[in-house]
């Protein structure tokens, strides 16, 4: 992609361990759902979130502040393995639990100033898999999508963040619940 430094690994973790992760995350995270506005009205979000972190650095994004919970021994290991191929140490996971189709994430970019210049976001997907799409902020014909695999790992480094924004849109189709997970350092 121009503009960008994106990886995608499809099979990152095995099956197996894809579905065990998916199982233990899903029962064992506090997840919950914060209220976001857009335009002015206020919707509950259409997913369920969790902040973990081996710190106490909040997290602001859309108006919404988390405060992190400790590192879960799932999330550190997880951790460890994606250090594996990046170049930093993380500090966070921010956590998204997308319960069916009508969940999902609207356009945007990582680009808050709690990350830095040029952040390296990893981001982790369990469960179903859903389409990830990209489009470039200044030519609206530069657009990208990826399946995101349950196991996968999807690398966004560089200008990714300043140049493109990124979704998971809302689907039709019937889907099973997917856990992502995105790995970042909040400084």
């Amino acid at each position: 992609m121009i503009d960008a430094d994106v990886r995608y690994y499809p099979h990152f973790f095995s099956k197996n361990m894809a579905e065990k992760l998916f199982k233990i995350l899903k029962n064992t995270i506090k997840w919950q759902q914060d209220d976001i506005t857009v335009f002015g009205k206020t919707y509950p979000q259409p997913r369920l979130t969790a902040l973990y972190a081996n710190n106490d650095n909040a997290y602001t994004y859309s108006n919404i502040t988390m405060k992190p919970n400790p590192f879960t021994k799932e999330l550190l290991l997880i951790k460890k393995e994606l250090e594996k191929v990046c170049t930093i140490s993380f500090t966070s996971c921010l956590l998204n639990l997308y319960r069916d189709g009508q969940d999902s994430n609207g356009w945007h970019s990582d680009n808050e100033k709690e990350l830095g210049h040029n952040p390296i976001i990893a981001s982790c997907s369990f469960g179903q898999a859903r389409w990830f799409h990209f489009k470039h902020k200044n030519n609206k014909n530069l657009k990208q999508k990826i399946l995101l695999q349950p196991g996968s790992l999807l690398l966004m480094q560089g200008r990714t963040q300043e140049c493109w924004l990124h979704q998971i849109p809302k689907t039709q189709k019937k889907v099973e619940p997917r856990i992502n997970l995105t790995f970042r350092l909040i400084t």
